[in-house]
């Protein structure tokens, strides 16, 4: 098995590989990821809603040591992302950054989110700062204008 480190890198380099060849490849990459984490997650995300994505990432910050908060409400899930494990690893990177890094995230995230019925607002921040935001809303809900 390919440890952690090793594997952010080795990601870092497909995503500018895959960046460099254009017509798409690195989204479409992307949406292959998004299709197969539909065994994953979809489910999940379909019969228990935000609680079900709540459970998912609170799984993923537990067992990938991220500095993540997590603030689920009744119609919405903020999830931020105080610093990134994979982003901070793949800085750490004598090859240099792919600055579409971050893109994979919301890339996989959002089509799955929207075939279980949910809206996401994803806010990247800066590319080369490992943090970001991300609000879930069921789809009737979503409205970026909306105040909390």
């Amino acid at each position: 098995m390919i440890p952690s480190d090793h594997f952010v890198r080795f990601y870092n380099e497909v995503f500018k590989f895959l960046d460099k060849q254009g017509n798409g490849a690195l989204q479409e990459y992307y949406s292959v990821i998004s299709h197969h984490q539909e065994r994953h997650c979809l489910e999940l995300f379909k019969t228990k809603g935000l609680q079900g994505m709540y459970d998912y990432w609170e799984h993923i910050r537990i067992e990938e040591n991220c500095d993540m908060t997590l603030d689920l409400q009744p119609d919405c899930l903020t999830i931020t992302m105080n610093k990134c494990p994979s982003l901070s690893k793949a800085m750490d990177n004598d090859a240099g950054l792919c600055l579409k890094y971050c893109e994979h995230c919301p890339g996989w995230v959002v089509p799955l989110l929207k075939k279980a019925g949910y809206e996401c607002q994803y806010n990247i921040i800066d590319r080369q700062v490992p943090r970001c935001h991300m609000r879930i809303y069921p789809a009737q809900n979503a409205n970026p204008d909306r105040k909390k």
